[in-house]
């Protein structure tokens, strides 16, 4: 069975399509743009076209030779990103041409934001690989490359045409990956719906042939489009798009510093959401109780609630001043009233997130 959301944004609103082996979702939308002589330049993670290779024949369909890419954080770079457009110039593509990215968080941003710039702007398709990539990053619009100074500082808002959330390609998904994906599904929960986050704290084992799997996505997917429906571009002065950021500042500086690819990216924002929650029981907003709810339901799933290797506060705290959500050099957090219930705060103390850091391990 077949899900379909809409992410409502007016003449460029879009469907999600969520369930398992959706072959004919797939024939459908790659005969469509066969038969409206539209070029499509593939692009595919190397790893999904060796562990998978007749899923992403089937899914392809279009005679087109993908470019092949490595996922991992590193693969965000500007000069990846001046590969691709040399690439897609190389492909003869024009504006009427279409962009169709098959793979994981990195493997969309990458893509995405070629496709927004190429040509000024060519149509993309999403068909996401990995847990995370099918719960959050596929939807939204958000593309972009990262640079040494941060994560994801280079990017434009760019919707795809549809996204397809295939689960079958979950198959070949390592463990690793699988609950770095349970993080992004856990944050949602937090921010927008106890009853979701309950549901992973009572049931931490998931597998991607867990039959109410589809369902889970289709809720978290359901939470993004509603908020990204209500603020694209995230210019509420609070509230609004940057709630998705939750755990996400502590989770890029914490990505930054230790090195692209020494934690996943949901691995990053497992240890954000547990720092969340410590900041919002400092503010006086969440009892300690439900903090521990948390630690409890990140650690079950997998995820870590400490650093793994000391670092340095004092590196971690710039980094999170170099993130783009920061405002006139002040960090800017998500903070929970509740579970189920997240407030953006500013002017938080630099020396609570200090000392928060260095509760989880840093010096």
């Amino acid at each position: 069975m077949t899900e379909i959301l809409q992410v409502d944004l007016a003449e460029r609103s879009y469907p999600v399509y969520i369930g398992t082996d959706l072959w004919d979702i797939f024939s459908e939308v790659t005969g469509r743009l066969r038969a409206d002589g539209r070029r499509v330049a593939v692009m595919a993670d190397h790893i999904i076209a060796r562990q998978q290779p007749e899923m992403l024949k089937r899914v392809v369909a279009m005679g087109e030779q993908p470019l092949l890419l490595r996922g991992g954080e590193r693969t965000k770079s500007l000069a990846q990103y001046g590969r691709v457009l040399d690439w897609m110039a190389a492909q003869g593509l024009d504006r009427r041409s279409v962009v169709f990215a098959i793979g994981g968080g990195v493997i969309g941003d990458l893509a995405g934001f070629a496709a927004a710039t190429y040509l000024r702007g060519v149509a993309l398709y999403h068909a996401p690989t990995t847990l995370l990539a099918m719960v959050d990053s596929s939807v939204g619009g958000k593309t972009g490359v990262n640079l040494r100074a941060g994560k994801n500082l280079v990017g434009a808002f760019w919707q795809p045409e549809a996204v397809i959330v295939d689960t079958a390609f979950l198959r070949t998904l390592p463990e690793r990956e699988f609950s770095a994906g349970l993080a992004e599904v856990i944050k949602y929960g937090l921010l927008a719906d106890a009853d979701l986050f309950r549901q992973i704290e009572h049931t931490p084992e998931w597998r991607w042939d867990h039959p109410n799997l589809p369902s889970l996505i289709g809720e978290c997917c359901a939470i993004k489009a509603a908020i990204v429906g209500n603020d694209e571009r995230e210019l509420r002065p609070s509230g609004g798009r940057a709630l998705l950021n939750l755990g996400h500042t502590f989770a890029h500086a914490l990505e930054n510093t230790a090195g692209y690819g020494q934690y996943l990216h949901g691995e990053a924002v497992g240890l954000g959401l547990v720092l969340a929650a410590r900041l919002s029981h400092k503010l006086g907003w969440l009892p300690a109780g439900d903090v521990a709810r948390i630690e409890r339901t990140v650690r079950a799933c997998g995820l870590p609630v400490r650093l793994r290797k000391r670092l340095s506060a004092i590196k971690l705290i710039a980094a999170m001043k170099l993130d783009k959500k920061a405002r006139d050099g002040k960090l800017r957090f998500v903070a929970l009233r509740a579970i189920g219930q997240a407030e953006t705060v500013d002017n938080v103390p630099e020396k609570t997130i200090r000392d928060l850091w260095r509760k989880a391990g840093a010096a």
